[in-house]
């Protein structure tokens, strides 16, 4: 862990926020407590981690935030005994590491040091994942879908056959789905696509 590490901490529970803040004073870790995720964003960090309560919006919503604004922070998500299911979304959805709460000194400062090494070598590919997911979040469903199918290489006959609709009206979802995501031809679509983790 690198000295003076800066933990921004979003919980909407003063009491853990307070008992998180106490367990990590006279640490080499600096905690900033934040009631919400709207706080933080008003005063968005350029550097540190960010100790998110996984309260089902709150680390989507950062994410989201990274994604508009190109600035990318390492997340760790926590909640008392997360569900498995829980854990996995907030990974998939961005997050770097997840910790289970009540946790101890010892425990949060091996995963902040752990999300410290594997914001070095994983930065670059989480922040082009977060400005791609937000150009793909602009995309309606059926938009999406088009999408995915031109990913997979299918025509526009193909992919009217497949959701039950004409090629026009396809070649209109992919004309679009082409101006909201700012991709000038269907390859950096896909390439877009494929950094969303959209597409494999």
């Amino acid at each position: 862990m690198t000295n003076g590490t800066s933990l921004f901490l979003v919980d909407g529970d003063v009491r853990r926020r307070a008992a998180i803040s106490h367990l990590l004073s006279g640490s080499d870790i600096h905690v900033e407590p934040f009631e919400d995720a709207s706080e933080l964003i008003a005063r968005w960090p350029k550097a540190g981690l960010l100790l998110v309560h996984d309260d089902g919006r709150s680390i989507a919503a950062l994410l989201a935030q990274m994604g508009r604004s190109g600035q990318w922070l390492p997340v760790i998500g926590f909640a008392q005994a997360p569900e498995t299911r829980m854990v996995v979304r907030a990974v998939l959805d961005g997050a770097i590491d997840y910790i289970a709460w009540p946790f101890s000194r010892e425990e949060i400062g091996h995963v902040v040091s752990e999300a410290e090494a594997k914001a070095e070598t994983f930065g670059s590919a989480k922040l082009r994942e977060a400005l791609a997911r937000s150009r793909v979040d602009r995309l309606t469903k059926r938009e999406r879908e088009v999408l995915a199918g031109v990913a997979g290489g299918l025509s526009n006959r193909m992919i009217g056959e497949k959701l039950s609709i004409s090629p026009r009206t396809v070649e209109i979802h992919r004309a679009n789905m082409l101006t909201k995501m700012g991709a000038n031809h269907t390859s950096e679509a896909i390439r877009i696509a494929i950094e969303a983790a959209l597409v494999e």
